[in-house]
């Protein structure tokens, strides 16, 4: 790698933030080295000197939130009170991997008789990669940061390119808080330093991004049989059935398609609508959208920020006019405002089909496809009809009916008249292009073990 220093750049004014060194291939060498020496010793903590360690982490975040708040907004263009909103809703989360770890490790006792004895161990993966996303470095990082360490494992982090300081930060917090340096080593550089770390030696590689990112990932452990976590976003459908009160249908999905400006892996990227309300709830839809605010990121009252990666603006903009050449109505938005740095309207599109980029590619971005369906059974067909299967909602007052749909639906989470929801409490996956393995929940802490299969046969 030849990459020494890397520069932060302000998405919503193009200023540069500051320079940062870089790793290179020896670096990333080395912060492998020193984890994979340092992990038993961590390992060997008890439970509860770890929760402890957590607990002042947790307290860090909350004494410092304005700090942090501030970088991750600009650092990636998140409207300031989104980015407040992200670190306050990571405490529940560290609280659930706290109070659940110990009891999600426990041996489990699974025979007595005739002499024998079984139980099932679980124990640390060793070293874990966890190369993280930008778009909500909180949460993204610490669900892998978190549970792998309460789990006895190292880890090296790699922040995004685009969340760097932030990912410094937390670096930085959990480091004062009592993790052992050479226990949590993050990585500062673009893509070339993950493929470095890639190329160590570990145990699990945990990433969250694009398809194509993770498809490199895949390849590159495949053959060295590392554990192997991708959570790969999603073309997240929803489907407004006749029976729903239409403005809180459309209120509730505009702030999912337009939160964090639309960049999350689960952020509602297309909505059926019955035909019987389809008109009302696109003129509903579309005054919702008319009310976001736009404006300087680190404002209190803004809530649509700016793009935090240019090259997405191109995708934006081709989207919108493979639409419009193929017959969509363009209800609002539709186009990149002028800078300085990179900003694109909110934008809803009518009159859409699955010939259209818009209902079938990522968008990542404040951009919507609204068709009108006539029936339930079509509604289905046209949500399945996709390569991811990470999300998927029904808004309707028949809770049967949601359920009886929902079942039929390709998709790791669920969702009855809510959208754009994450709990700790349950796991974190998806199907298909979204990716394999998971985060979240009971089964996202074992996640960071291995099973061991003890067989104890008592003498005589």
């Amino acid at each position: 790698m030849t990459m020494a220093s890397l520069d932060i750049l302000n998405p919503a004014t193009g200023a540069l933030i500051t320079t940062l060194p870089a790793d290179d291939a020896a670096s990333v060498a080395a912060k492998a080295a020193a984890a994979r020496a340092a992990q038993p010793a961590w390992a060997a903590v008890p439970m509860a000197g770890k929760v402890a360690v957590m607990q002042r982490f947790r307290a860090a975040l909350l004494a410092q939130i304005d700090t942090l708040a501030r970088t991750l907004t600009e650092e990636t263009g998140k409207p300031i009170t989104l980015s407040r909103n992200e670190v306050n809703g990571l405490l529940p989360r560290i609280d659930f991997f706290m109070e659940q770890a110990e009891g999600a490790i426990r041996d489990e006792h699974v025979f007595d008789g005739g002499g024998m004895h079984e139980q099932i161990g679980h124990i640390p993966l060793g070293v874990v990669l966890n190369i993280s996303a930008w778009n909500y470095p909180y949460f993204v990082g610490c669900n892998v940061i978190v549970p792998a360490l309460l789990t006895g494992n190292a880890v090296l982090y790699k922040p995004s390119e685009y969340a760097t300081l932030t990912g410094l930060h937390i670096t930085r917090l959990l480091h004062a808080a009592g993790v052992p340096a050479d226990v949590m080593q993050c990585l500062v550089g673009t893509g070339e330093v993950g493929a470095a770390a890639l190329a160590q030696r570990i145990d699990g590689a945990f990433f969250t991004g694009s398809h194509a990112t993770g498809v490199k990932i895949a390849a590159a452990v495949a053959q060295r049989m590392v554990k192997l976590q991708l959570e790969l976003g999603g073309k997240d459908p929803m489907y407004v059935r006749a029976d729903v009160d239409v403005k809180a249908a459309a209120e509730s999905l505009a702030d999912g398609a337009m939160y964090n400006t639309g960049q999350g892996c689960c952020s509602v990227e297309r909505i059926y609508v019955h035909e019987a309300v389809h008109d009302a709830f696109v003129d509903h839809f579309v005054a919702t959208v008319r009310g976001m605010q736009r404006g300087d990121p680190l404002e209190a009252d803004s809530y649509i920020g700016a793009i935090t990666r240019a090259p997405q603006l191109q995708v934006l903009q081709a989207q919108v006019a493979d639409a419009l050449a193929k017959g969509a109505t363009l209800a609002i938005g539709g186009h990149v405002l002028p800078g300085p740095g990179h900003w694109f309207e909110p934008t809803v599109l009518t009159n859409v089909d699955h010939g259209m980029e818009v209902m079938r590619e990522e968008s990542f971005g404040p951009i919507v496809g609204i068709q009108k369906v006539g029936s339930d059974a079509e509604a289905v067909r046209l949500m399945n009809d996709t390569r991811y299967g990470l999300t998927a909602g029904v808004y309707t007052k028949d809770e049967a009916k949601a359920r009886e749909l929902l079942a039929l639906v390709n998709a790791g989470s669920v969702y009855w008249n809510c959208c754009d929801r994450v709990s700790p409490r349950l796991p974190w996956s998806g199907q298909g292009d979204s990716g394999v393995g998971l985060t979240l929940g009971r089964h996202g802490i074992q996640t960071f073990t291995r099973p061991k299969a003890w067989h104890l046969r008592s003498p005589g």
